[in-house]
C-alpha cells in the first residue's frame, strides 16, 4: 500500500479527497511527511479520517491542516469536526478549547499529545472534560494521566472534587524517573568483578603517586 501511494504521488497526482477516501484511516499512517504536506486542507472537509493510531508527527501535520480547514465553522460544529485530529493539538489550542465548554470525552482526552497534556492545569482540564470530569478518576493510575497527576499540586487536584490522589504536597516535588529493565545476572558478572578490583587498583595508584 505504501509503494502504491508513493507511486501515485510521484506521478504528480494530488492527495485530494478522492485519494484520501481511497487511502482511508486504515492506510493513513503510511503517509510520510512529504506526502502529508501535499494534502490540501480543504480536502479534509470531504473525508472522514482518524489519525489517532499514527505517529505524533503525522498527528501534528494533520491537526494543523484540519484546523485550517474547519476554522470557518462555529462552535460546537468546529469541535465535532476537529475532534478526530486533536491528538496533534498544541497546548495553547487545548487551553483555548477549555474555555468553550466542549465536554471532551475521556477517550479523546487520553489520546491528546503527552507534551500538550502536561501543560494543562487542573482548572483547564475541568474546562475540557466538563460533564466527563468524573471519568478522569478511573485513569489516575494509567499513563498519561498518572504522569500529569504527579506534576500537579494535590491542593489543586482536590478542587476538582473527584478524589484524584498522587499530586505534590506543599513544599515537595515529585520526580518522575524512567523505569529500566533489571540487568541479568550474567551481565552483572563483569560489573561485579570490576567493583571487586577497584580497592586494590585504587591503592596501587595512590602508592605509585606517593612514590613518584
Amino acid at each position: 500500500a505504501s509503494a502504491i501511494i508513493k507511486r501515485y504521488v510521484d506521478l504528480g497526482h494530488a492527495l485530494n479527497a478522492t485519494a484520501l477516501n481511497a487511502i482511508g484511516t486504515e492506510y493513513l499512517c503510511l503517509l510520510n511527511v512529504a506526502e502529508l504536506n501535499t494534502i490540501d486542507p480543504s480536502s479534509l472537509k470531504l473525508v472522514s479520517l482518524n489519525p489517532s493510531a499514527c505517529s505524533q508527527s503525522t498527528k501534528d501535520i494533520l491537526y494543523a491542516k484540519a484546523k485550517h480547514a474547519f476554522s470557518d465553522q462555529p462552535f460546537p460544529a468546529y469541535y465535532e469536526l476537529i475532534k478526530p485530529y486533536l491528538g496533534g493539538a498544541p497546548g495553547v489550542d487545548l487551553k483555548d478549547l477549555s474555555k468553550k465548554n466542549v465536554n471532551m470525552n475521556i477517550t479523546t482526552f487520553v489520546k491528546l499529545s503527552r507534551d500538550s497534556l502536561m501543560t494543562l492545569t487542573p482548572s483547564e482540564v475541568r474546562g475540557l472534560l466538563g460533564i466527563y470530569l468524573p471519568d478522569l478518576k478511573e485513569w489516575q493510575n494509567k499513563s498519561p494521566i498518572r504522569e500529569w497527576v504527579q506534576t500537579q499540586k494535590q491542593s489543586e487536584l482536590d478542587k476538582l472534587g473527584i478524589g484524584l490522589t498522587g499530586g505534590t504536597q506543599e513544599g515537595y516535588i515529585n520526580i518522575i524517573t524512567p523505569k529500566f529493565p533489571t540487568p541479568s545476572t550474567a551481565s552483572l558478572g563483569p560489573v561485579a568483578m570490576t567493583l571487586h578490583l577497584l580497592p586494590p587498583l585504587l591503592l596501587s595508584f595512590l602508592m605509585m603517586s606517593i612514590l613518584s
